[in-house]
């Protein structure tokens, strides 16, 4: 019985020579690759132009969202189920509604960027297939690994390792679902 491959897994010395590859692979057209490093290189989200605008819109929804409730809940309290005239003062005293909305719109947005991070992340994870690839122990402390997966709409298996050994990595080794 046959595993199934996960991907082709090229490993780097250094974190310019991952960048270059990164930028490489992008240039050649894959797509569904990932880059492990020991610590985090911005140069390398930006060469697979990564972009996080799901979270930013999803929080965004979320920030407003607790500012009209906070607001709807205060209008509702204090000018229409429960009207109470103290001291000549207006019914819809929005300065004093400020803090509870600040705070309602920090809430809704914290909860949902730490959701939607699990979430998005699909976390946990306890197993992903990279951890059977050789010296991938190696990613937390010294070495740099790309690696592009199978399902990539490009990725064909001799071709795909071709154009990872053209780019002078340490080795290329296949890695099992």
């Amino acid at each position: 019985m046959s595993v199934p491959m996960y991907g082709l897994m090229a490993e780097f010395q250094s974190p310019e020579q991952l960048v270059h590859a990164t930028e490489a692979a992008y240039k050649a057209g894959y797509r569904r690759m990932d880059a492990y490093s020991p610590f985090p290189i911005e140069e390398v989200s930006e060469a697979m132009h990564f972009h996080d605008d799901l979270l930013r819109r999803i929080v965004l929804v979320a920030a407003i969202s607790g500012l009209i409730t906070a607001l709807v809940l205060q209008v509702l309290g204090s000018a229409i189920d429960y009207p109470l005239n103290i001291g000549g003062r207006p019914l819809l005293d929005w300065p004093a509604f400020i803090p509870i909305t600040f705070e309602l719109t920090i809430l809704f947005s914290g909860f949902a960027a730490v959701i939607s991070v699990v979430v998005l992340n699909g976390l946990p994870q306890p197993y992903h297939p990279v951890f059977n690839a050789p010296n991938f122990d190696r990613a937390s402390i010294d070495r740099f690994f790309l690696c592009i997966e199978a399902n990539d709409p490009k990725f064909e298996r001799t071709a795909t390792r071709t154009f990872l050994e053209g780019l002078h990595p340490m080795n290329v080794s296949e890695v099992d679902q």
